[in-house]
């Protein structure tokens, strides 16, 4: 049996799914999530001085960023969850296609969306909303020459993998925006939540393991523990990932390899809807129905929109939909 677990009006809910056609899987092609927690030098000039004076910054590149000024026109593109979290809107978001990050729309209905499904936009496109800092999240955003571009529009701070380290990263950019205050009281009500959860499913979690099942357009695999939703399970709440991901950023999963999963919970991710098919095979299976968390109603069918999201927002979430399903 297969249960969704279900937000309404920012609280979770667990019911029966009864049908196959909801779910979906992340076509977007994600780039290295190993977690491995860069060292970037954030190392303001005079660190002494007052927020309005020039500051100089050294990315996770290399490259110096100068800010002469506290940023207000803000561009970074998939780390809206971060921005929100300082209290910062950006002046674009990243969409793909016409869908943005949905589980940020309330916060987010009035700013215009780029479609990166394509590429990155334009340094015409990017210049017509006159950012004062671009922050891209990840080094491939950076290459063939949209660095060397976008620098000179605005400085430019590139993280290496900003969804590797969610904590790091947001003491980073709360350091580049003036936030620092509002990212520490950020990084301390998150803090204190998974403090809270651990404490609630103490009891139901020792010594289990948890699966993370990802169905999407190019396949299904699951989940490791170093990034997304894994990365709050494993790294934050502390429990044990199956032991196919133990030294895997992401499997490749098949019905031959299921006899294998030693999961007692299972959690199902079908991003964007894409992998309908692919998980209606598998879950149909009579090898899928002898798995013992299956049939002792251990599935639960999560929502894409934040378990695969970057951010202490989507975070929380998924600590919330954690203890609604192992607290007793």
């Amino acid at each position: 049996m297969l249960y969704k677990i279900r937000s309404t009006r920012g609280r979770f809910g667990i019911s029966v799914l009864l049908s196959m056609s909801l779910l979906a899987a992340c076509g977007s092609n994600q780039t290295d999530m190993s977690g491995s927690k860069a060292n970037p030098t954030v190392a303001a000039k005079n660190p002494e001085a007052a927020v309005s004076a020039e500051r100089v910054f050294t990315d996770e590149l290399g490259h110096e960023v100068i800010l002469p000024k506290p940023p207000v026109r803000v561009f970074a593109p998939y780390m809206e969850d971060a921005l929100l979290s300082l209290g910062v809107k950006p002046v674009a978001q990243w969409s793909n296609g016409n869908q943005g990050h949905r589980y940020l729309q309330n916060e987010l209905q009035d700013i215009p969306k780029l479609d990166f499904s394509g590429g990155l936009p334009s340094s015409e496109v990017l210049l017509s909303y006159n950012p004062d800092l671009i922050i891209l999240h990840t080094a491939n955003y950076a290459d063939n020459g949209v660095y060397e571009n976008y620098s000179k529009i605005a400085p430019t701070y590139v993280f290496s993998n900003a969804a590797g380290d969610v904590e790091k990263s947001l003491e980073i950019l709360g350091e580049l925006l003036g936030k620092t205050d509002e990212a520490k009281q950020a990084l301390d009500n998150y803090r204190r939540k998974v403090e809270d959860a651990k404490a609630a499913i103490e009891k139901n979690a020792a010594d289990k393991k948890v699966a993370i099942i990802r169905f999407a357009n190019r396949g299904v695999s699951l989940m490791g523990g170093n990034y997304f939703c894994g990365y709050v399970i494993n790294r934050h709440l502390g429990i044990d990932m199956t032991k196919l991901t133990e030294n895997e950023n992401s499997l490749n999963f098949s019905l031959e390899i299921l006899p294998e999963l030693d999961a007692d919970y299972i959690f199902v991710i079908n991003a964007y809807g894409q992998g309908t098919e692919r998980m209606k095979e598998m879950t149909e299976s009579s090898i899928w129905k002898s798995v013992p968390a299956v049939q002792r109603g251990h599935v639960y069918e999560v929502n894409d929109e934040y378990w695969l999201g970057s951010g202490l927002i989507a975070y929380e979430k998924v600590v919330e939909d954690v203890v609604r399903v192992l607290s007793p």
